[in-house]
């Protein structure tokens, strides 16, 4: 190609090789208006070149956005789940101290329960010792009586023995 033939692109190499096509059709002359033809497909070509590019750039940073979307959507889920388990694991702890509290307040209330059967116990076999003491006094109480008696019958007999012998 000549230093003539070397064409310009864009917008201003189509609109160049159109006047070159025009000029070579008025001017009769094929060559210059081959060159104009080549000029413009040549210009049409890049900038269907340029705008693929264009497109093909902003498909990738859409998709670049859209992968970036979905890392920090998992990313998001991830941290969801971790903030779910923690939460669970602090319900379970908390569940665990209220069933603790729970069984040493029921303990509590069984250990009183059993030291008011124990005192219960303790006053029922104090009665009882009062009323054995009680009982044995009245015994001893009765034992002397019936002694007393027994003594004054033997010494009633003794004074009818002895005046019968008399």
């Amino acid at each position: 190609m000549s230093e003539q033939e070397k064409v310009v692109g864009g917008p201003l190499g189509k609109a160049v090789g159109r006047a070159k096509k025009l000029a070579g059709a008025a001017l009769g002359r094929d060559d210059l208006q081959r060159e104009g033809d080549l000029q413009e497909v040549q210009a049409v070509a890049e900038a269907e070149a340029v705008a693929k590019t264009a497109a093909a750039e902003r498909k990738e940073e859409e998709a670049a956005i859209e992968a970036e979307r979905a890392e920090t959507q998992a990313e998001r889920h991830e941290v969801e789940l971790e903030a779910a388990e923690i939460e669970a694991e602090e319900e379970a702890e908390r569940k665990r101290a209220e069933a603790e509290r729970e069984a040493a307040k029921s303990a509590q209330v069984e250990k009183a329960a059993a030291e008011r059967e124990r005192l219960a116990d303790e006053d029922k076999a104090a009665a009882k010792r009062q009323q054995a003491a009680a009982e044995k006094g009245a015994a001893r109480r009765e034992a002397t009586e019936l002694k007393r008696e027994a003594n004054r019958a033997e010494e009633a007999a003794a004074t009818i023995d002895s005046k019968e012998q008399n």
